[in-house]
């Protein structure tokens, strides 16, 4: 058995004055996925991450202090890729994977599209580029779990009020109908086949005291192949832990992460 955790951190060294590497070894995840690092690794203390007892990989954005994402493994992976092989997102730090024997496991930080046209049009290329990434690779490589931040609610019952926010980003049609597309191509939302239940999520607004009103958005995901469903054990959502404003994920897949 492994487990996975993805958390958005909104800056992982304010998160860590939160004491982000103490909850970490409390919780002892196999794998953790992290975005929004607004870091590079040299930015951090060297022997802070070492006493975590993981190897870690980052992969920062060109611009400081903006996006990136990163991701810890206690076993050491066969290989890495940093990026999709696309500069136009790559500059920014969006995508990150490593590579097991049994299963290829992504850090993901979405684009939000809600500054504007040319960022809205930015998220939609980049939505339609990662599905073609992810079928061309899948050919090579069933077993894929993408982790990360995808600022995307995909239904209603993702979102804490689907009709004021119908035109939101992050809720809008066209990135709900990428959504349901993506799933199609043979992807499974790990969270919501185990949990039909409203009310669940992982991103609250630090306005309007939205935490502690349960006023969210599920904005963070565990997605695996359909190759994968049979080893799916457990997928939650942790929303006790406040160093950010998203709460991390975990799934549990009875998977051999030993090369």
């Amino acid at each position: 058995m492994a487990s996975f955790l993805s958390y958005n951190v909104n800056g992982i060294r304010a998160a860590l004055k939160k004491d982000l590497f103490g909850w970490l070894k409390k919780v002892n995840p196999d794998v953790v996925c992290i975005q929004e690092t607004k870091a590079n690794e040299d930015q951090l203390d060297p022997e802070e991450l070492k006493s975590l007892g993981y190897h870690y990989y980052f992969h920062s954005a060109q611009k400081k202090g903006y996006s990136g994402v990163a991701i810890f493994s206690k076993e050491e992976p066969e290989s890495m890729s940093f990026g999709m092989e696309n500069e136009k997102y790559d500059s920014e730090g969006r995508v990150l994977r490593i590579n097991f024997k049994d299963i290829s496991v992504f850090s993901c930080y979405f684009p939000n599209g809600g500054s504007g046209e040319e960022r809205h049009n930015y998220k939609m290329d980049f939505l339609k580029d990662f599905t073609d990434y992810i079928v061309e690779l899948r050919k090579e490589i069933p077993n894929l779990m993408v982790m990360g931040d995808i600022n995307i609610c995909h239904e209603a019952i993702d979102i804490h009020n689907p009709i004021s926010n119908k035109n939101s980003s992050g809720f809008l049609p066209e990135e709900r109908e990428w959504f349901s597309q993506f799933l199609e191509t043979g992807m499974i939302d790990s969270f919501r086949h185990l949990n039909k239940e409203p009310g669940n999520y992982t991103w609250w607004s630090y306005r309007f005291n939205s935490r502690a009103k349960n006023l969210g958005w599920r904005l963070d995901y565990g997605l695996i192949t359909e190759d994968l469903l049979p080893k799916l054990e457990r997928s939650v959502i942790l929303s006790e832990a406040v160093h950010s404003d998203h709460c991390p994920i975990l799934v549990e897949l009875d998977v051999n992460l030993k090369n």
